[in-house]
């Protein structure tokens, strides 16, 4: 049997995965109401992601959006990473899918953390 804090941490992590992973909304929430409250959350972490990388938002353009989109939902960011090791990695990500080249100069360091 499972105790109610394992309950809880378990309806928690359905509703992080619903926000920030495209998964189902949990039993008792309005699916409506979170797909609207994860494209907020989705587009304020691209907001950030091309304030601390705007060099990725430049060589995007319009396809930034989208790009960050598809990589937030397959690659949800966790407490674990901070914002600017998230906009690396979307970088890199980005990097090895041939949308953009390897950076060169300034932003190149960020592809050894990776």
């Amino acid at each position: 049997m499972t105790s109610p804090r394992e309950r809880l941490a378990g309806r928690q992590a359905e509703l992080l995965k619903a926000l920030l992973a495209g998964g189902d909304a949990p039993a008792g929430f309005d699916a409506d109401r979170l797909r609207v409250e994860a494209n907020v959350l989705r587009n304020k972490q691209s907001r950030l992601a091309a304030y601390l990388r705007p060099d990725l938002a430049e060589a995007l353009g319009d396809r930034f959006a989208a790009l960050f989109r598809e990589y937030a939902t397959s690659h949800p960011k966790t407490d674990a990473i901070r914002s600017r090791a998230y906009a690396d990695a979307f970088g890199a990500w980005l990097v090895d899918r041939g949308e953009v080249p390897k950076p060169r100069g300034r932003f190149s360091n960020w592809l050894r953390r990776k």
